[in-house]
């Protein structure tokens, strides 16, 4: 049963991009969206999706890249190695460059953008809300869907959303908040994303919100590398193992996998307009 990985990074897995598609085609999964999360990264989604038609790209500086254009990042965390601080000049310029991007037509949504209290400390906040606040505005004027990411901020997201007007196709990209916040963002229209942690002992309070979404905005990722499910937790994930998270997901929601595979194959294809 075809089924779609709405979020996945393939520059950071091992192998070849073909090597990970056709394994992910043999166990269903015929779409991928490969999400950047600063200007190389962005500009390989780009590259990838033009060549690939089973691959759409988004595009982005991460939430937590913003503050490391602006203020530096001297011990290297990101990909690129120690950094010297760009400045509010230097982020202007690589939002310009993800607008440049987000106006090809490989690339369907603007993401992963937001916020992230849990990595970045109150010295770049501002950096990451200006930085969250363009990407929305580079979403809308391109007609994109926003991709969200939103770690330990969900008020924050949630408010600076309503203040910007959110893009009319908004994912929360691993979908981390609980019941209430699904009845919130299902009110307003977001999609919501399961990742494999939905399949983890500890965390029933995404399954409850899992069970109380609309199915029509439900949409499932592997955020491969990360969050592999159980019963791989601890090895490197990918989008072959997708079927594993729906099938997960088909029990909270009491229906079977043909049915969730279909609600998400369809759901996929209208949040990212393919």
């Amino acid at each position: 049963m075809p089924v779609a990985d709405s979020h996945t990074h393939l520059d950071m897995q091992s192998g070849s991009v073909e090597e990970a598609l056709a394994k992910a085609a043999a166990a269903g999964v015929d779409t991928v969206v490969q999400v950047g999360c600063d200007l190389k990264g962005s500009r390989w989604a780009a590259e990838t999706a033009a060549a690939f038609p089973q691959v759409h790209a988004a595009v982005a500086l991460h939430p937590n890249e913003a503050p490391r254009i602006v203020l530096g990042d001297p011990d290297g965390w990101s990909r690129q190695g120690a950094r010297e601080a760009g400045g509010d000049a230097a982020l202007d310029d690589a939002l310009a460059e993800i607008d440049r991007l987000a106006a090809l037509p490989e690339v369907k949504a603007v993401g992963e953008t937001g916020l992230d209290h849990f990595r970045t400390g109150p010295e770049g906040m501002a950096a990451q809300e200006r930085s969250f606040r363009a990407h929305i505005e580079i979403a809308k004027r391109h007609g994109k869907a926003l991709v969200i990411h939103d770690r330990e901020a969900h008020d924050d997201v949630l408010r600076i959303l309503a203040e910007e007007g959110a893009p009319e196709r908004t994912v929360f990209h691993c979908y981390s908040g609980d019941a209430d916040m699904a009845r919130t963002c299902a009110e307003a229209g977001y999609f919501m994303s399961f990742a494999g942690n939905v399949t983890f002992k500890n965390a029933q309070p995404l399954r409850d919100a899992l069970a109380v979404a609309p199915l029509d905005l439900v949409l499932v990722e592997t955020d491969a590398p990360f969050l592999t499910p159980v019963p791989y937790r601890g090895r490197p994930n990918a989008p072959y193992l997708v079927p594993i998270t729906v099938r997960a997901m088909a029990r909270v929601r009491g229906i079977d996998e043909e049915a969730m595979s279909t609600a998400i194959a369809v759901n996929t294809a209208r949040a990212f307009d393919y």
